[in-house]
């Protein structure tokens, strides 16, 4: 009886999830529409420019894959740490950290290729666990806000990555920070190019695994089981033996190391050295993108995958017509902000206020 009274509920929440889904896309593609039209162009023709620049040409396909990664991996950070109820807005820094040890690892540290990589790939994930412990030590410690921390440090990770490139590069930090960069690592640390005169790379195999191995250790491992109940109920998975400190830092740790991955995957997939100001906001788009998905790994794989599209064929779609690119960012945090929204307790608060009046 209680299996199907918790059936019934499932399907309720999974038919309300998918109207608001199919609500919030409808109103998005409106609103998107008349700004379109609003800048004097066709709103079908500015899709089909979308859809070109996405996928019109191998050559486009590669873009749209070199997009797709690092919103995955971004999207993965993010999911695995709202999933257990953490608010790391910290991925944009730890992703700065990861990508600046990758560049110095790969520079500077001479190895087979297959070692090479896999150690870029390592120091990238371990230098973002590193700085998203800073706040995960806060919290515990001092009992300071996870959201305001990790927020803060940010700024502080682009800024020091900065100077530490000032330093690596032996200049005056009067020189242009959007010029400053690291020397190129070596050949042995870039990962394989699977798309000629594209930085498609066999990063989005690593991203795509990232997905999968979530999707194990929350389904059929005991640390995905705690890492959903802390996140459901840390009251209740207290009582339940759950060592609550411990799953604390363990998601703060997992999620900066996906963070960082995504750091390297842009070092040695895409400009093969660190490059201040590199990211394009890769971190708060991977929020956005874990927001959207509801924090399920597989949805963060497929909402990455949109969100990649419309990235790479924001820019064609600019250069073919009239219509700024930041019409689709607009369109996106719409999008965000619909898909967020507590339709369910509106609609109470509503009611009860009606009723009261």
């Amino acid at each position: 009886m209680r299996r199907r009274i918790k059936s019934r509920r499932m399907n309720r929440d999974a038919v309300w999830d998918a109207m608001k889904y199919a609500g919030s896309f409808a109103a998005v593609m409106v609103i998107g529409s008349l700004l379109i039209l609003w800048q004097g162009e066709n709103p079908v023709a500015a899709m089909r420019y979308i859809l070109q620049g996405a996928f019109g040409s191998i050559r486009n396909l590669g873009n749209t894959l070199r997009w797709i990664t690092p919103c995955i991996l971004t999207g993965i950070a993010a999911a695995v740490a709202f999933k257990s109820g953490v608010m790391n807005l910290g991925i944009e820094g730890q992703l700065y950290f990861g990508a600046y040890a990758a560049a110095l690892f790969g520079f500077y540290v001479r190895l087979p290729r297959p070692l090479h990589v896999t150690g870029c790939l390592l120091a990238a994930g371990t230098a973002g666990m590193v700085f998203a412990l800073l706040p995960a030590v806060m919290k515990l410690v001092f009992h300071v806000n996870e959201m305001i921390t990790t927020l803060m440090l940010n700024y502080i990770a682009v800024l020091m990555t900065e100077y530490l490139t000032y330093v690596v590069m032996g200049i005056s930090a009067a020189g242009d920070s959007l010029a400053l960069s690291t020397p190129a690592i070596q050949d042995t640390a870039r990962l394989t190019n699977l798309i000629s005169k594209t930085n498609a790379s066999t990063g989005i195999f690593i991203a795509v695994g990232l997905v999968a191995a979530t999707c194990l250790v929350y389904r059929y491992t005991v640390v995905g089981y705690e890492l959903k109940q802390v996140g459901e109920n840390r009251s209740f998975a207290r009582i339940g033996g759950v060592n609550v400190t411990k799953t604390f830092l363990a998601i703060f740790l997992l999620s900066g190391f996906a963070a960082g991955l995504c750091g390297s995957i842009e070092v040695q997939g895409t400009y093969g050295k660190f490059t201040a100001s590199f990211s394009n906001n890769l971190g708060w788009d991977g929020i956005m993108i874990a927001m959207i998905a509801g924090n399920n790994p597989l949805m963060v794989l497929a909402v990455a995958t949109l969100w990649g599209m419309l990235k790479a064929g924001s820019l064609h779609m600019e250069r073919m017509c009239d219509v700024n690119r930041l019409t689709v960012l607009l369109i996106q945090a719409l999008f965000v902000l619909f898909v967020t929204v507590d339709y369910k307790k509106l609609a109470g608060t509503l009611k009860r206020k009606a009723v009261a009046g």
